[in-house]
Formats: C-alpha cells, sequence, structure tokens
C-alpha cells in the first residue's frame, strides 16, 4: 500500500465531511438545461507528488489553448469515476488498472453548460504518457504543494457574455491555469490539509 494513497484519502474523507462554505461554482451563469461531466485529477505517487494537467489544442471549438484536467462528458450507463477513468485513457493513454481512485469532489457547474465531477485519484509515477493529439496539445505535471497552495491563486475579473466575473488564475512555469480548472483546484485546496499531504 502507498502512503501517500493512505495519506490522501484519509484527508479527502475527513475535508469531505464536514460543511465547507462558500465554495466556487458558476452555476448562476449557466444555461437552464447542463450535462453531466467528469474530470481526473490525477496525483502522481512520489516523494514530491504532482498533478497532471493537459493543454487542448488551439483548434478545439470549446475552451482552446486552456489548461484542463482530463475529463468530458459522462456517457449514458457512465457514473462519474467511470467516465473521469475512460477520458484519461483516451486522451493520456493512462490504463485504469493503473490508476487508485480516491473519491469524487464537489461538482462544478460551469457557465458554458456542464456539471463537472472532479475525481482524485493517484497514478504511479513517471507513468508512460500518450496524448492524443486531436485532444491534448501538450501536458504537464504541476507540484502539488503549489497549485493546492491559496496564496498561488490570483484573484482576476473577467468578462463573459457581457458581465464582468471573477475567475481564480494560477501561474506555473509558464502555465496559466484558470477558469474552470483553477476553481476546481481551489475548492479541493479548501477541502484538503494540503501541508498533510505533502509533508506526511
Amino acid at each position: 500500500m502507498s502512503e501517500l494513497f493512505d495519506r490522501l484519502q484519509r484527508l479527502f474523507h475527513e475535508g469531505h465531511g464536514v460543511e465547507v462554505p462558500d465554495l466556487r461554482d458558476d452555476a448562476r451563469f449557466a444555461p437552464p438545461e447542463v450535462r453531466p461531466a467528469a474530470v481526473l485529477i490525477a496525483v502522481t505517487d512520489r516523494a514530491e507528488p504532482g498533478v497532471l494537467l493537459t493543454h487542448r489544442p488551439e483548434t478545439m471549438r470549446a475552451h482552446p489553448g486552456q489548461v484542463a484536467f482530463p475529463g468530458g462528458k459522462i456517457d449514458p450507463g457512465e457514473d462519474a469515476v467511470e467516465a473521469a477513468l475512460r477520458e484519461a485513457q483516451e486522451e493520456l493513454g493512462i490504463d485504469p488498472g493503473h490508476v487508485r481512485v480516491i473519491g469524487a469532489s464537489d461538482r462544478f457547474v460551469t457557465g458554458s453548460g456542464y456539471d463537472v465531477t472532479p475525481v482524485l485519484a493517484l497514478i504511479p509515477p513517471d507513468l508512460p504518457i500518450v496524448p492524443a493529439p486531436h485532444e491534448v496539445s501538450a501536458w504537464f505535471e504541476a507540484p502539488l504543494r503549489y497549485i493546492l497552495d491559496s496564496a498561488n491563486h490570483v484573484q482576476k475579473i473577467g468578462v463573459f457574455r457581457g458581465y464582468e466575473r471573477p475567475y481564480l488564475e494560477i501561474e506555473w512555469q509558464g502555465h496559466r491555469i484558470w477558469g474552470v480548472t483553477a476553481a476546481i483546484i481551489h475548492n479541493l485546496s479548501r477541502r484538503l490539509a494540503w501541508q498533510e499531504v505533502v509533508n506526511g
């Protein structure tokens, strides 16, 4: 058994067992009907754990060029965990058999009309990654310690459908993590005693 898995699982369940007020959500900007989706927050099992993130190709119709977790729509007959694992395999070639699921975190309704369930999981270090070029232009691993630290979550204001709205941005080595992805990270950081994750 992995010490990091045990620690993450304990802190995940402790953090989700209490009420956390004012988690971020964009439901007020969403259309009347939203579609269920899921993403995989894949943490690497190493002394300094990281999180896998992707860049969406500039040619994609939705959110071109943005940093994202592997994920997508939940297909009929799937639950969020199954969808997140399938999408991670399709986008990055991650074999679901190598993924140890910790749990589903707080759902995030996006302004573009998706009800996204983030699924936290642990993967082996240095797992071979084979990105699908039509869905992933590049991928990187950002330190878990860095992205969960709220000191690195910068509040910004943007315009969406003619209205000003706040959003978060996390900058790491030239990678701009923002919008839904940054908001999901921020919510998770409020659920996890993340200093205990990285410091043991």
